[in-house]
């Protein structure tokens, strides 16, 4: 499949459409599924083949790499995180990698894997959307997830009637407390909401860029048009990659950090 088969708009579409399953509320993008899966098991087989191969004296390059991930998450947690929870720092960074590694599909060129599927199961017209991050619903699961923890350990640490106290009487004291339930209920529901729509809405709109510069060589780069076409391309789409590992990279951070910054304030007994 290239945009010199379809339209524009045609073209677009099929690739921010996922591969699924079933209907309405019940429907499964196996895409996403496979590959976030896939990510999370490469997490695994690389944790466990550094494990079992750790050298105490002088460590080779990949241990270096991979203890200064490390090191950068452990700093992050101690700056964010008053107290201690054994679960916050490798929550912190299995968030931190697997966001990233999921950004990292957005670098991968958007036809390569596409064709390659539909070579495979022999459909022109088949579906593949690699990039888990820019599907609305893996980031709002993560966020939910997170939300989830949240709402535990603010229970667990203020105990339930210190968590229905926030409620009642943050932000304006006891005078207010309809409007500090309303308040307070906001705050509450947009914390998921922006953890899950921040990272979606960066991954989508550095997709669509990728894409329009597709474009450039499938509807534009035709006979002595591509001498110019095909080269600007070429340089557009390497500038985009370049700066767009800044963006994959800010966007796992910050998911990282406001990950650590809920659970902190979990854990604060007099928020």
């Amino acid at each position: 499949m290239s945009a010199e088969k379809m339209g524009t708009v045609e073209y677009i579409q099929h690739h921010l459409t996922n591969n699924s399953v079933g209907s309405g509320f019940w429907t499964f993008h196996l895409d996403t599924i496979i590959v976030s899966a896939l990510l999370g098991m490469l997490i695994i087989g690389v944790a466990m083949v550094v494990g079992r191969q750790l050298e105490t004296g002088v460590p080779g390059g990949f241990q270096n790499f991979i203890e200064s991930i490390l090191d950068f998450v452990s700093t992050n947690v101690k700056d964010a995180f008053p107290g201690h929870n054994p679960v916050i720092a490798p929550l912190a960074l299995t968030v931190f990698l697997w966001v990233w590694l999921m950004n990292f599909m957005d670098l991968i060129p958007v036809d390569l894997f596409p064709y390659l599927f539909q070579l495979i199961v022999g459909d022109s017209h088949a579906y593949l959307k690699i990039v888990p991050t820019t599907d609305l619903n893996t980031t709002l699961a993560m966020a939910l997830v997170i939300f989830a923890l949240v709402v535990y350990y603010s229970i667990k640490v203020k105990g339930f009637g210190g968590y229905i106290k926030m409620f009642l009487f943050h932000p304006f004291g006891k005078f207010l407390v309809p409007v500090n339930i309303v308040m307070t209920i906001i705050e509450e529901i947009a914390k998921p909401i922006s953890l899950a729509l921040r990272l979606f809405g960066n991954m989508f709109a550095g997709e669509l860029v990728f894409l329009l510069i597709a474009l450039i060589g499938g509807t534009l780069a035709v006979g002595a048009a591509a001498l110019f076409w095909a080269p600007l391309q070429a340089i557009l789409d390497l500038g985009w990659a370049i700066f767009h590992i800044l963006i994959i990279t800010l966007q796992a951070f910050i998911f990282m950090v406001l990950t650590i910054v809920y659970l902190a304030m979990a854990h604060d007994e007099g928020h």
